[in-house]
């Protein structure tokens, strides 16, 4: 289980989503689901600027789709992000994929939800 957030960032491994989804089903009435969930999402983040920086031209878009609506979820739930991640993932996908509407959608719901008055970033 603790190895499984640095599988995740490698880009396209759906496999081992699935077994992540798993575990989250497995800790939803525990003490340790926040604390697995902030792992998630920053593991998330940094698949998404893996394949940002890999594959420049959009062609896994379906994958890149799938971990951008994942990416919202998890931030809905956790509600903070760490700030390197934030970073890296805003710069790279604002430079590869400025275009992409599930992008900028998904960012902009982000900015709103973790710049709003209480929030710490």
């Amino acid at each position: 289980m603790d190895q499984l957030p640095a599988a995740l960032e490698r880009a396209g491994n759906e496999e081992s989503w699935a077994v992540a989804d798993a575990i989250s089903r497995v800790l939803k009435n525990s003490e340790e689901l926040h604390s697995w969930r902030r792992r998630l999402l920053s593991a998330c983040m940094k698949g998404l600027v893996a394949m940002y920086s890999s594959s420049k031209d959009e062609s896994k878009q379906e994958v890149e789709r799938s971990m951008l609506l994942r990416l919202e979820e998890l931030l809905y739930v956790v509600e903070e992000v760490d700030p390197n991640d934030w970073c890296s993932l805003v710069k790279t996908g604002l430079k590869y994929r400025y275009r992409d509407e599930t992008f900028l959608k998904v960012l902009n719901a982000a900015i709103q939800l973790l710049y709003k008055k209480e929030s710490s970033l």
